[in-house]
């Protein structure tokens, strides 16, 4: 129950509400103990004297005392599920911030359906926990405590005889509590599989289709469900194994109550008043023994459910601006390269070796290379996205580590490889970097990417809803409407991580020269496989294993007998 315990923070912005919570919770074990007093009465005074008149005055008590009752119960509810809600939902937010502030390190070896079940299922049992069981617990400890206390000032003799077979019973169910969790992490990691597993497949939904591997598929996500049923299973034998004697225990103790009681009545030492008021209060403390067991349950799930949480807000970031950023204002842009290696968490072979480059303010650097030789990875670092493991990565002469990540990235535009966009307008996803921004200076941006025709064409022209990832578009389509979300954002340095590879030939001949005008005044970094799309940068950067083994200009590379040569000679035969 440790990770439960850790999570007490969540719950300090409310201790106001808990503690009228608590309050109410404790005038509601009042009345409940006061109910077997009046019942004792009604017996031994209403009944046995035939006095009508103390029964019609008892009944209209315990009538106003169960309305009384049925309305704390419900404020009570109300206030608890409020501050359950609430904890959900702070819980919730610092989950889904923290994974924002995560490093790209993190997100390259953690599965999404993981995340996901950890922002949600996860926390659900926290909530309920917290909305529901901890005040049962709480409401036990209080039933227990006064139960006892009055059974004790009447007869301790038949108190004690009656709790003797409880006391084994809440030793039993709190050995269950610290095993119970241990179980109920395993079926939380197998749900978060599982949830991988679903994601995953929907996203690759075509692939799925176009290789007709439905089957395998099904056969993959059945295993992944099969994990997820044994883990239930094996909570529920645990748990079955203990309620038979849960059950078993309780009827004990009721049968010791009669036999013992019921010879004190015979023996006029015990009046039958006082033994439906003992039985009542056995039954108080006996529901709550029967109860505790599914409370443990519960507590079980819930933490088994902060633990994983809690592991992920225990995840420190491995990339953080510095307490004292250097402010550099706007960008000129120049950004150099001094002895930078690379090697990713878990990899042994380095991504980058001793790299030097570079890139003058207002130059074209395009970057060339087979796959792997670590274009892509040069270029993660200048917008920070990893650390180097050596050397440094300068932007007008500052090491980026010692700059503020935000007011770096800011000026920084990037269209990825993979352009993904959101479940929003296309306009949304254009002033994406830039909500503020003007539907003149959107459409501007459009235009510049030569977006702008094929966006009018559209029902809705830019309020258009794309689908899942922009599933909707074509790769083209995508790969523009992501320039244009770059290119709205102004930015000094734009980095362009083979964007042209998704569109056709005139496509990238339009896009290019759009480019070549907004390309003044920042520089620019191109990834490209296709020899036509750098020929004309003012530096080409020829990248082999994670090093750099040829600079130059596109004429001055062709002269020399190197790979860049190789690469063209290939592409000229294709």
């Amino acid at each position: 129950m440790k990770p439960l315990l850790r999570i007490r923070f969540l719950i300090k912005p409310y201790l106001w509400q808990i503690f009228a919570s608590l309050l109410i919770l404790a005038a509601l074990t009042g009345l409940s103990l006061v109910v077997p007093q009046i019942i004792q009465q009604v017996i031994d005074e209403g009944i046995a004297r035939a006095e009508t008149d103390f029964l019609f005055k008892a009944a209209l008590l315990l009538l106003g005392l169960g309305l009384l009752t049925a309305a704390l119960t419900g404020f009570q509810r109300y206030i608890t599920q409020w501050v359950a809600g609430h904890v959900g939902y702070d819980l919730r937010n610092r989950l889904y911030d923290h994974i924002q502030q995560l490093s790209f390190s993190f997100h390259d070896h953690e599965q999404t359906g993981q995340l996901i079940s950890r922002c949600i299922e996860d926390v659900r049992s926290v909530q309920n926990f917290i909305g529901s069981s901890i005040i049962d617990i709480i409401q036990i400890i209080f039933t227990l405590v006064g139960a006892l206390a009055i059974m004790l000032s009447e007869n301790w003799q038949l108190t004690l005889i009656a709790i003797t077979p409880v006391v084994p019973l809440i030793m039993m169910t709190s050995r269950f509590g610290t095993k119970i969790s241990k179980f109920f992490f395993r079926v939380d990691q197998t749900l978060g599989a599982l949830s991988s597993r679903l994601q995953e497949n929907v996203t690759g939904a075509q692939v799925v289709r176009a290789f007709a591997r439905e089957d395998y598929e099904v056969e993959r996500f059945d295993q992944s469900n099969r994990a997820y049923y044994d883990a239930r299973i094996t909570v529920i034998n645990q748990w079955s194994r203990i309620m038979p004697t849960t059950d078993f225990l309780v009827s004990l103790s009721t049968m010791l109550l009669l036999w013992f009681g019921g010879n004190m009545v015979v023996q006029k030492t015990l009046t039958v008043g006082e033994l439906v008021a003992f039985n009542a209060y056995v039954v108080m403390l006996a529901e709550p023994a029967r109860r505790l067991t599914w409370l443990v349950n519960a507590g079980g799930e819930a933490s088994a459910g902060a633990k994983r949480a809690l592991e992920v807000l225990d995840t420190k970031p491995e990339i953080t601006s510095p307490a004292e950023a250097v402010d550099l204002g706007t960008l000129h842009g120049k950004v150099e390269f001094e002895h930078v290696s690379l090697t990713y968490t878990g990899e042994k072979t380095a991504s980058l070796v001793d790299v030097n480059l570079v890139a003058e303010p207002n130059q074209l650097v395009a970057l060339i290379g087979m796959t792997g030789s670590g274009k892509t990875s040069l270029i993660n670092l200048i917008p920070r996205f990893y650390d180097v493991t050596a050397g440094a990565v300068r932007v007008d002469g500052q090491d980026v580590r010692d700059l503020d990540l935000v007011a770096l990235r800011k000026q920084i535009g990037i269209v990825l490889q993979t352009s993904l966009l959101f479940s929003d307008s296309i306009k949304e996803n254009i002033a994406y970097g830039r909500p503020d921004a003007s539907m003149d200076e959107i459409i501007a941006a459009a235009k510049a990417a030569q977006a702008h025709d094929f966006i009018e064409e559209m029902s809705e022209g830019y309020e258009t809803v794309v689908g899942e990832r922009g599933i909707t578009l074509s790769g083209g389509q995508r790969q523009r409407v992501a320039i244009a979300r770059a290119l709205l954002m102004n930015p000094r340095i734009l980095i362009l991580d083979d964007s042209l590879s998704s569109v056709d030939t005139q496509t990238e001949k339009l896009i290019q020269e759009a480019l070549d005008k907004l390309m003044e005044g920042r520089t620019t970094f191109v990834i490209a496989h296709r020899l036509s799309t750098v020929r004309r940068a003012d530096k080409i950067v020829v990248m082999d294993k994670g090093r750099i083994v040829q600079v130059g200009t596109h004429a001055a590379l062709l002269a020399e007998d190197g790979l860049y040569r190789e690469i063209h000679d290939l592409q000229l035969k294709e």
